[in-house]
């Protein structure tokens, strides 16, 4: 299992999720554990809560979990979709405040130099002062 930690990408749109994700994966190739989700249960635009839940758990490492976002719905489930998670996983799973493309490849080569899930959320807030 991969010790870094894992990185999930959230979009309203999978295209957006998926083409993160693959910048992400040739920028870091596979020293990070990632997932991504994208769109509405009827494959419109939005984000769903079970899908965000699903991406958590394939990405998950016991270093934790960083999440990406695009935009306010999407932060919304994602904080509905670690509420749901076991009470001793909640603490582990952290939302970047930063743009999902920038923020995503920051987050993920941090993960791969081995920092921790507050480093790399702080490495990927850094692009928008957060």
């Amino acid at each position: 299992m991969n010790e870094n930690v894992g990185i999930v990408i959230v979009s309203h749109s999978e295209k957006v999720a998926r083409g993160t994700a693959e910048m992400v994966r040739q920028m870091v190739g596979d020293e990070v554990s990632l997932a991504f989700c994208g769109g509405d249960p009827s494959g419109g635009l939005g984000s769903d809560v079970n899908k965000i839940l699903n991406a958590i758990n394939s990405a998950w490492t016991e270093n934790g979990v960083a999440i990406l976002v695009d935009l306010g719905g999407a932060e919304t489930n994602s904080e509905m979709a670690i509420e749901m998670l076991p009470p001793e996983k909640q603490p582990k799973v952290l939302i970047c405040n930063a743009p999902i493309v920038e923020g995503a490849i920051m987050a993920a080569t941090e993960a791969a130099s081995g920092g921790s899930l507050q480093e790399v959320r702080s490495t990927a807030e850094e692009i928008c002062g957060g």
